[in-house]
Order: structure tokens, then C-alpha cells, then sequence
């Protein structure tokens, strides 16, 4: 089993910055990916950013150049830095990790989510 944490949401107001974090912990050989995902009320939920063990990096078009996806592959944690935050940055942020477990098994993990709210 493996469980991941996130932590650094919270409301700011239009052109700060926050700082998400995301720990996975358990029985984990290796992780091929994380990302974060987020879901605001009425959308699916959609893409942020992901990065790859290697550190290939995609991002939603509509966080270029705002938001930075980072990894500590030792750490097996994965940080989101946003900047210049707007309102339409306001939902739900998931963290995802593709894991490969001491059983050598490949699943998907999701965290529990953190809010984000960007006021205007």
C-alpha cells in the first residue's frame, strides 16, 4: 500500500504564490511519475503537471510559465510552485503518483486533495 499526503494549500489572493507539497510513503520500489490534478466545482478533473522520474516535465497550457513542478526522487516527494495565482486557479489540487511496489505491481495512488482558493 502506499499513501500519498499533500500539504501547502490554502487562499491567497490574486497574484500570490503558494507551494504544494506531495509525500508518498509505503511500500514503494519505484516511481515512474507524479503529478498534480485539479478539480473545480462543475469540470473534471484535468491535468496541472506531471514530471517523470527522469524529469520530463508536461504542463496544462494554462499554467505555463506559472506554475513549476519539481520532484525529490529520494524523497519520493513532488512540489507544485505557483505563482502569479488567478481565480480561476480556485479547486481541488490531487496528487498522483505511478508506483511500482515492493510486490512490482504498477498502480495508480491519488491523495486525498487540498484546496486552493485564489480570491480576486
Amino acid at each position: 500500500q502506499v499513501q500519498l499526503v499533500e500539504s501547502g494549500g490554502g487562499l491567497v489572493q490574486a497574484g500570490g504564490s503558494l507551494r504544494l507539497s506531495c509525500a508518498a510513503s509505503g511500500s514503494i520500489s519505484f516511481i515512474s511519475a507524479m503529478g498534480w490534478y485539479r478539480q473545480a466545482p462543475g469540470k473534471q478533473r484535468e491535468l496541472v503537471a506531471v514530471i517523470t522520474s527522469g524529469g520530463s516535465t508536461n504542463y496544462s497550457d494554462s499554467v505555463k510559465g506559472r506554475l513549476t513542478i519539481s520532484r525529490d526522487n529520494a524523497k519520493h516527494t513532488v512540489y507544485l510552485q505557483m505563482n502569479s495565482l488567478k481565480p480561476e486557479d480556485t479547486a481541488v489540487y490531487y496528487c498522483h503518483a505511478r508506483v511500482l511496489d515492493m510486490s512490482f505491481d504498477r498502480r495508480d495512488y491519488w491523495g486525498q486533495g487540498t484546496q486552493v482558493t485564489v480570491s480576486s
